[in-house]
């Protein structure tokens, strides 16, 4: 069966950035601590939201420890390896179990396009390197490739995948997943980033949801999940609704796409409620500015978080 220790709201933790763009750890302990006294079940690190892509070797060392050491084993840390292939993916692999995260998030390989059969092999060649639970992160908007749901059962059934983190934004193909999940007899938790459309995922049978969101709103993402726990349908759609509200921060601004939109927005709001100090961006993306960041003021002010 999966771990429970992987279930429920993990959010992807957001990087904040001083004015010269090195880690915020001020803002960094406020923002964790926050999402865990708002009851989180977990946190993942080092994912796209944490800046993994725009991140050195020693940045992404410095938000495993920092996190770490916030965090104090009061819920599992989970870290992304992402990189172009396997051999580096190991190598941030083992120097993120050294530190003491407690699983590990990896994406296919990317850059040296593969087919399916070498993506199977990368996975179980991450897994039989280090001695951690491993999650597939499915995001093909940024890797190239969509996983095969027939490969990832089987890695879970053969105890290489603890889980999946589901970004696909394909909700058919996450139905599947779950479906033939369950038949397998349920070796891997199946979590959702897809933070708008959590409600549904939950009544597929998703044991999780991953949303960026969570940084901005941690409490409903929590409150959406223990009444999903307790069949309270009606109160999962309410909160869904809210949430879905909020989450026009990310569509809101004009000028900007992608990552600076997304991240950008997130950003921008924990700084205007006060958890970071600054919506600084990594290069080279820009920070929102101006009418952009008054456009999700409206939105935050709107919803109650103002």
């Amino acid at each position: 069966m999966a771990d429970k220790r992987f279930t429920g709201v993990i959010p992807p933790v957001v990087v904040p950035l001083t004015k010269d763009r090195q880690l915020d750890v001020v803002s960094l302990d406020r923002s964790i601590n926050r999402m865990i006294e708002a009851g989180v079940d977990g946190l993942f690190i080092l994912g796209s939201s944490s800046e993994v892509v725009f991140s050195t070797d020693k940045r992404r060392s410095d938000i495993i420890e920092n996190t770490v050491r916030i965090v104090d084993g009061r819920v599992p840390v989970l870290a992304g390896i992402i990189d172009t292939e396997t051999e580096r993916m190991i190598e941030h692999g083992k120097r993120a179990q050294d530190l003491g995260v407690d699983a590990l998030v990896a994406t296919c390989p990317f850059y040296a396009l593969q087919g399916i059969d070498e993506i199977e092999w990368s996975f179980r060649c991450i897994h039989d390197a280090i001695d951690l639970p491993l999650f597939a992160y499915d995001i093909p908007v940024c890797v190239h490739n969509k996983l095969n749901t027939d490969m990832l059962i089987r890695l879970g059934k053969d105890g290489v995948l603890a889980g999946v983190k589901d970004s696909s934004g394909d909700d058919i193909s996450f139905r599947y997943l779950v479906l033939k999940n369950e038949d397998a007899g349920h070796p891997m938790s199946i979590l959702t980033g897809h933070e708008v459309v959590v409600d549904g995922a939950y009544l597929s049978g998703a044991d999780g949801s991953v949303p960026g969101l969570g940084n901005v709103e941690p409490y409903g993402y929590v409150r959406q999940w223990k009444a999903a726990q307790a069949g309270d349908w009606e109160t999962v759609k309410k909160e869904q609704d809210r949430l879905a509200r909020i989450m026009e921060i990310t569509s809101v601004t004009s000028g900007v796409a992608g990552f600076g939109a997304g991240v950008g927005a997130f950003k921008t709001a924990l700084q205007l409620m006060g958890i970071f100090e600054t919506n600084q961006m990594p290069r080279p993306v820009h920070s929102l500015k101006g009418e952009n960041v008054e456009a999700i003021r409206r939105v935050l002010e709107a919803n109650g978080l103002l």
